[in-house]
């Protein structure tokens, strides 16, 4: 019978995650105080408040390509992850009806991973540095699916038909339709080819990692599911309590 090997924990990967993790929160609180709470912030509607974002969604799903090597229980992992998400979806519905998370970073990541376990044995024959151009190269292209083209960040190579973006399967798959709402919108495509671009990207690690701890931080990347589930409600009640107390 094959044994599976529990590869040790890197800590250098769970420190990066929880500096991303602190950045996302203060992200996050900053949306909160300019949609919810009406503080006047123009620069979080500018371009070097696009690329925080940006930086801190890529780095989760590279991240989470990245790990899914490191895991025993990939299905179980995925499931998890997949339920995290429909708990976030499910909850804003009913707290914020005007603005709820639908196929949210959670639904995204969970639904990688499980599409990911079928297609492992096949992508192991791959050769890392194909793999690793070949996911990015997509990525790149597929970056403007959403708002009907193919291309990256404004560049139009090829405008998509209109009738592919119809219902909320298509939405899912990263083709929404006009009506579609999701405060936090990561469909399948383009980003699953950003998961495999991390998922390939770990073939070409460096065998020996820099052990860089950061106890706090570490602690927080570590337990990074639980921690994102419960940033948001924290931030709302003390921010509640900022506006209360007249301090907002």
């Amino acid at each position: 019978m094959k044994q599976t090997v529990r590869r040790p924990r890197q800590p250098e990967l769970d420190t990066v995650r929880g500096v991303t993790l602190l950045s996302m929160i203060a992200y996050h609180a900053a949306w909160d105080l300019v949609y919810l709470h009406g503080v006047n912030w123009p620069w979080y509607r500018s371009f070097g408040a696009y690329l925080w974002q940006q930086s801190i969604c890529w780095t989760f799903i590279l991240l989470s390509g990245f790990c899914f090597h490191l895991g025993r229980h990939r299905v179980k992992r995925g499931l998890t992850v997949f339920g995290g998400g429909a708990l976030v979806t499910a909850v804003t519905l009913v707290a914020m009806p005007e603005a709820p998370i639908v196929f949210g970073v959670l639904t995204l990541l969970g639904t990688a991973m499980l599409v990911t376990v079928p297609l492992d044995a096949l992508f192991q024959r791959i050769p890392a540095r194909a793999g690793l151009a070949g996911s990015f190269t997509l990525f790149l292209l597929l970056r403007g699916v959403n708002s009907g083209y193919l291309g990256f960040e404004g560049a139009r190579l090829v405008t998509l038909p209109r009738a592919l973006y119809s219902n909320l399967f298509t939405a899912f798959l990263g083709f929404p339709a006009a009506d579609f709402v999701s405060s936090d919108y990561f469909s399948l495509l383009p980003w699953l080819f950003l998961f495999w671009t991390g998922y390939f990207l770990y073939r070409l690690r460096r065998e020996v990692f820099c052990s860089l701890r950061l106890p706090v931080v570490t602690a927080l990347g570590r337990h990074s599911l639980p921690v994102y589930l419960l940033h948001q409600p924290v931030i709302y009640g003390l921010l509640a309590g900022l506006e209360f107390a007249g301090v907002l």
